[in-house]
């Protein structure tokens, strides 16, 4: 199974970026201290979470949940759907077609 998608991957990608880059403790994926997440420059930091943003996505396929800092990101493929939720709150929806 994979996440089947009919919108440009770039653009999804781009989208999930954008938002997980605002999670707290994103960095704790990297195994980074917060201080060492600070000291990288912010394009640095903004490729470290588009390529965790691609693995994400695919790891969906596998499995429907995925863990990211304070957050859960689900997988909805009734729906075309991915949800970025904190707290059991949907923060952000990204449309997959």
């Amino acid at each position: 199974m994979g996440v089947k998608f009919g919108r440009e991957y770039e653009d999804i990608i781009e989208e999930m970026s954008d938002v997980m880059y605002g999670v707290e403790q994103c960095h704790e994926w990297f195994e980074m201290s917060g201080e060492d997440w600070l000291q990288m420059e912010e394009a640095e930091r903004r490729a470290c979470v588009s390529t965790m943003a691609d693995d994400i996505f695919y790891g969906l396929g596998a499995d429907p949940s995925i863990s990211f800092g304070s957050c859960q990101i689900h997988y909805d493929a009734d729906n075309h759907i991915i949800k970025i939720c904190a707290d059991d709150n949907i923060v952000h929806v990204i449309r997959l077609i």
